[in-house]
């Protein structure tokens, strides 16, 4: 019988932490996939963890496309994967002359998705918990959403676009937010259009990612944030990267996701990460999407339960057969430790202090 060989994979954004972290959760699957690595940084490529390393031009330039086209022909790669946003949304619009598989949502999802103000009125306006959120025209129109919001002890003032909570503060007054959003317009050319005004949600933290094929949910898992990396004076005291994580079993959190997902796209395809975060009741609300990349936290998930998630999406990605009969993929009590250049470590809860000797006494 004639072997079949491993799909060959493109990873691009190598060297950064989300594509290291996705290249060892490739390689703890054992599929012997050869894993190559593209960036326009060519001091991030130096910390590359894939096979071989290629020199690209960044997102926004006019030759990103047809360098990866090219590249994937040359290297005879069989699924591209993209681990940032902007190239996300990138080879979302280019779904055209590609020799390789692409396996990511349509490229109005993604563009709904990137924007969070769009996004939550979307959801919103088919029954999808999300917190109330304003958008702003300028640093005037603070002070009437402000009101708008009820003037609450305490709002969640962001941007409309990016990660890792860039430009977001929670404020206790209008005058706050107008000055925080000032700053950014002075300091950073930020226009006061680009931030909205919203609900603060003080609860638990959550992410769940999810793998669907033509509208059909292939996998999900979930787990909670703890602890946040937060490097220099992050004033928002949070980020999408979590220091300190733990799976969990929430159902009812899995399902708010996969309504989510279905809100946003009946026929979606390829890998989405949706961030819930608790309201003063107790109901999980959606405050964001990461459509067409693996969420940082990406290996707590594939290094537990019954299923790695990123070696199912390839599978998937390059037209695989793939039958899981419990999508929802519950592994409780596991923990992730991560830090700043440093690997994740993840420990079940039985054995999180296992070496560890009290010395308090």
């Amino acid at each position: 019988m004639r072997r079949v060989k491993p799909a060959r994979l493109l990873v691009v954004g190598a060297g950064t932490a989300a594509a290291n972290n996705l290249v060892r959760s490739l390689r703890a699957a054992e599929g012997g996939w050869p894993i190559l690595g593209a960036n326009h940084d060519r001091f991030a490529l130096a910390r590359s963890a894939a096979d071989r390393s290629f020199l690209i031009p960044p997102a926004d330039h006019a030759g990103f496309v047809g360098a990866l086209r090219r590249l994937a022909v040359r290297e005879r790669v069989d699924l591209l994967i993209p681990t940032a946003d902007a190239e996300v949304a990138r080879l979302a619009r280019a779904r055209t002359g590609w020799r390789c598989r692409l396996f990511l949502p349509r490229a109005r999802t993604v563009a709904l998705c990137q924007d969070k103000y769009v996004l939550a009125r979307h959801l919103g306006a088919r029954g999808v918990p999300v917190p109330q959120t304003l958008a702003l025209s300028g640093v005037r129109s603070v002070g009437d959403a402000y009101r708008r919001l009820g003037r609450p002890t305490r709002a969640w003032c962001r941007m409309r676009r990016g990660t890792n909570a860039s430009g977001a503060v929670p404020v206790a007054t209008a005058e706050q937010a107008r000055s925080w959003i000032a700053y950014w317009q002075t300091m950073r050319r930020v226009p006061a259009s680009s931030f909205t005004l919203s609900e603060y949600l003080p609860g638990r933290d959550f992410a769940c990612q999810s793998l669907w094929r033509e509208g059909r949910l292939m996998l999900v898992k979930v787990f909670e944030r703890l602890a946040y990396i937060t490097v220099g004076g992050n004033p928002s005291g949070m980020s999408s990267a979590a220091a300190l994580a733990r799976t969990v079993a929430e159902p009812r959190v899995v399902d708010v996701a996969v309504r989510t997902i279905r809100a946003v796209d009946p026929r979606a395809s390829g890998v989405f990460g949706v961030d819930l975060k608790e309201n003063a009741r107790g109901q999980a609300c959606v405050t964001e999407i990461n459509a067409g990349r693996f969420l940082a936290g990406t290996n707590l998930l594939d290094f537990t339960g019954a299923h790695n998630m990123a070696a199912t999406y390839v599978k998937l990605g390059v037209g695989e057969a793939v039958a899981i009969e419990e999508v929802y993929d519950a592994s409780a009590d596991h923990y992730m430790v991560r830090s700043v250049d440093e690997y994740p470590r993840i420990v079940h809860a039985a054995a999180l202090f296992d070496e560890v000797h009290d010395a308090r006494a």
